[in-house]
């Protein structure tokens, strides 16, 4: 008896070159060929080879818009020995070509493909000769291939962003650009290519794993592998702790056989950060003949946790909770959304995803939505999601838009690589379509009947048929039919998921009615910031430019109308200045103090079991894919903006919240006139612990005015993992008023936390201030401001508002931004790498008469 082929693989990396090549529509194309390694795509080599500008700079982004409407080859050659010739079977694997694609081995087409998301497995034995082997790869133009099809198929449809031709291409949508995106459609092999060789190989392994308490755990295995013949293999199977000891192993498991492992103690269960540790086990699968030969293998990250969403009646509202539920425990979920972390994906180093996930810690998040308008991401955000205890919210490749197409391998090859995340916690069908289906009245929520395909909606099919069966098949997480979905329509705030952009975009809400805009899971809302001056700095190296409105600065940003509605939001609440770094700071802390009032209104919500009547809030967006002025809260460098630090205040163990509302209370029926103006205060505090906890609240006012300072101190018990109600009643000093034309005092308040067993550490603190801010006149508030090392100690004689500390040079990383101080609570801010340098600042009211 033969023995079988030991599976071998090689990356053919190096040794690539590529060239434009005449097409339909560049006939009088003259070849160029130039040396590459892959993966990469067009931009990326024609900028290193300085044929094309920076796309990222000036206005850069229109000079090379010829690069999409161009066919582009790449060749290279490698060798076959006759060892692996004698191998039952030779495959190439290409993990991601991008994306219109016509692949040829030795002169002979071998497979054409057209899906930027899916893994290509060909079987090449037959075109493979001895020796020396030719690989070309002919790219067409991505805009005029998604062009053709659309005009075969009827022409545009309705859409929000990019250009229509998108829809009709599996092809990442940000690419056609976005409201924060350029115009970037690349072409290339975005994932490695690989030669294997082999005579039989794994090709599946799936484990489901749950968790039942502190003292149960098990574990089911199956294996798939390409022998139709299983009585000839066999599997040895180990799972493994972060240590490398072997917790449990199998020998010899015959290959049809599933197997259970009742774990009992041996594992620890995986949780979300701030609720518990996350431990990681190695899954390792052995293949091997009837003579112990190993063949093949496979090694798998696991973890053990169960994970579900609660839907369940509310005490005192209408509607359904949507809460998710790990081990047990439910989350209130402050995140962020992710898109693709750069407009050339092959640009972004594996540790720069690790960069943005350690930045989510530092910011107190514990979700995560990649969002379905850019790529199934790297596995190196999802292995970073899985150390961190951050949770994913990921939706399936479909934003904005209304298509149909045969997308069930995609989605198969998705939730194959994804399920073992643990991280992974829903599949969402799409972005946004359910909402642009009901915007344009092609949306039956009477028609349930199953058959979609000749509806106006004929989507639904993929959305409510395709995608939940994949799901259910092939992993134990849930499915989830859109977001944002539920209810009488997908922005019904009672059930399910909503996208609140009734501030910024719609009717353009105060951002104090967050409260009013509340939903059961606020999984997108943003406001726009610009980022910082070193960014907008590297957009252009044309000094002339560097201001609000030049021609560079309003091309990088994308989003409609954003001069109106920037200034709506600034001119609501500040008076501001123009000139660049005055521009950056106020919208900078415009986006600060409006996004932090989300977070906290939101989870003063989360009131406990049967109480969630908010459990989530996502913000649009964490990051940006390109250096520009966007709803990111860190920018393209991952330089933190303000808003960052004051979402990461909101979402620490535990918070301090209040809010202040104008009573109006008439006289009578009878007048318009007469009537009593009060100023309501309420406070409250979050607790994201397990146990509940006695804490004290010192809460002070004080008169921008006159000076006038109260002190209050309130005893409270925190409920666990909930928020608590503390105290309610008139603002300390403002007198009743009795017409509009009393102007009320400017009495700003600030309340601290302290736990009672901790009496002189301060764990929360928050101030409140007269809105709008514009109204105010800021006092001289005596700043001191002292540096020692990394560490900067701040004091005030009357409150701050806004403060952003900045440093010359090299910047510093910082601890916390946007701070409010008040006199008496000195604040400490560490900054690594500030190594004693200057400090410079900027708040609300600094510089303006």
């Amino acid at each position: 008896m033969k023995s079988a082929t030991v599976r071998q693989t090689t990356t053919l990396k190096e040794g690539w070159t590529f060239s434009q090549v005449p097409s339909a529509y560049s006939k009088d194309i003259k070849e160029s060929w130039y040396s590459c390694t892959i993966p990469t795509s067009v931009h990326v080599e024609l900028k290193k080879l300085g044929i094309i500008p920076d796309p990222y700079k000036d206005l850069n982004e229109w000079k090379v818009q010829w690069v999409q409407e161009g066919d582009w080859v790449f060749k290279t050659s490698f060798r076959v020995d006759d060892y692996r010739l004698a191998s039952g079977h030779l495959d190439l694997m290409f993990e991601g070509l991008d994306t219109y694609c016509t692949i040829k081995l030795n002169g002979q087409i071998i497979a054409e493909v057209e899906n930027m998301f899916l893994c290509h497995r060909v079987h090449v034995k037959k075109a493979v000769r001895s020796g020396e082997n030719h690989l070309e790869l002919l790219f067409k133009s991505p805009w005029h291939s998604a062009r053709i099809t659309e005009e075969q198929n009827g022409g545009p449809k309705t859409l929000w962003n990019g250009a229509s031709n998108r829809l009709y291409s599996r092809k990442a949508q940000y690419g056609w650009g976005w409201d924060w995106g350029p115009v970037m459609m690349t072409v290339g092999p975005w994932k490695d290519i690989h030669l294997e060789s082999y005579d039989v190989r794994l090709e599946d392994i799936r484990i489901d794993t749950t968790l039942g308490g502190e003292d149960y755990a098990d574990a089911t295995l199956s294996a798939e592998f390409s022998s139709p013949s299983k009585s000839n293999y066999f599997l040895d199977v180990e799972l493994q702790n972060e240590s490398g000891q072997v917790i449990r192993s199998a020998e010899s498991l015959p290959i049809e056989r599933k197997l259970h492992w009742d774990l009992k103690k041996e594992v620890r269960g995986w949780y979300p950060r701030g609720y518990g540790a996350q431990p990681l086990y190695q899954l390792i699968v052995k293949l091997k003949d009837p003579r112990g030969v190993i063949l093949d293998s496979a090694t798998r990250r696991v973890a053990f946790r169960s994970a579900k969403v609660v839907q369940q009646p509310l005490e005192g509202q209408e509607g359904s909770s949507f809460v998710f539920e790990i081990n047990g425990i439910r989350v209130f979920c402050g995140g962020s959304n992710w898109i693709p972390a750069d407009s050339f994906l092959t640009d972004i180093e594996p540790n720069r995803y690790r960069k943005w996930i350690e930045l989510m810690v530092r910011g107190n998040q514990n979700m995560l939505r990649v969002w379905g308008g850019g790529i199934y991401e790297s596995e190196e955000l999802y292995n970073a999601c899985d150390e961190a205890g951050i949770l994913v919210w990921q939706d399936f490749m479909f934003g904005c838009g209304l298509l149909n197409a045969s997308i069930k391998v995609e989605a198969e090859q998705a939730v194959i690589r994804l399920r073992d995340h643990p991280s992974v916690v829903i599949f969402a069908g799409n972005n946004e379509d359910y909402a642009l289906a009901e915007s344009i009245g092609v949306m039956d929520y009477d028609d349930n009947s199953g058959d979609y395909m000749k509806s106006k909606f004929p989507a639904r099919h993929i959305y409510e048929i395709l995608l939940p069966e994949v799901v259910e098949r092939l992993s134990t997480i849930r499915y989830h039919r859109s977001s944002p979905y539920g209810g009488k329509s997908s922005s019904d705030p009672t059930v399910g998921d909503i996208h609140q952009w009734n501030v910024w975009h719609g009717t353009q809400e105060p951002w104090s009615n967050w409260d009013k805009l509340a939903g059961r899971f606020v999984s997108e809302f943003g406001m726009q910031g610009y980022p910082d001056i070193r960014t907008v700095k590297e957009w252009s190296d044309d000094k002339t430019q560097l201001f609000p409105q030049s021609r560079v600065s309003v091309n990088h940003n994308k989003a409609d109308g954003f001069e109106r509605r920037l200034e709506l939001y600034l001119m609501e609440n500040f008076r501001h200045s123009f000139d660049m770094p005055g521009y950056i700071y106020y919208t900078q802390i415009m986006q600060a103090e409006c996004l932090s009032a989300a977070y906290r209104l939101w989870r003063r919500n989360f009131k406990g079991s049967g109480k969630e009547y908010t459990a989530g809030a996502l913000v649009w967006q964490l990051n940006d894919c390109w250096p520009c002025v966007s709803w990111g809260i860190a920018d393209y460098y991952l330089r933190p903006k303000p808003a960052f630090f004051t979402i990461a205040r909101e979402l620490r163990t535990y918070t301090i919240g209040m809010t202040r509302k104008q009573v109006k209370t008439m006289r009578d029926d009878d007048t318009s006139a007469f009537f009593d103006l009060t100023e309501r205060l309420e406070l409250w505090a979050c607790n994201s612990t397990l146990q509940g906890v006695e804490v004290i609240v010192q809460l002070e006012t004080f008169n921008l005015s006159t000076n006038a300072r109260e002190t209050h101190v309130y005893s409270a018990t925190l409920n666990a993992n909930a928020s608590s109600e503390i105290w309610s009643g008139d603002l300390p000093g403002q007198p009743v008023r009795h017409n509009e034309a009393e102007i009320p005092q400017p009495i700003v308040v600030q309340a601290r936390l302290y736990l009672k067993h901790k009496p002189h550490i301060v764990e929360a603190r928050y101030s409140s201030w007269p809105e709008p801010y514009k109204y105010l006149t800021f006092p001289d508030a005596k700043l001191q401001l002292s540096v020692d090392g990394d560490e900067v100690r701040l004091a005030c004689e009357k409150p701050v508002k806004g403060l952003v500390l900045d440093v010359e040079g090299h910047e510093a990383e910082w601890s916390d931004q946007a701070l409010d101080l008040f006199p008496g609570d000195v604040q400490v801010v560490h900054a690594k790498g500030l190594k004693g340098r200057k400090v410079t600042y900027r708040h609300v009211g600094d510089g303006l008469a």
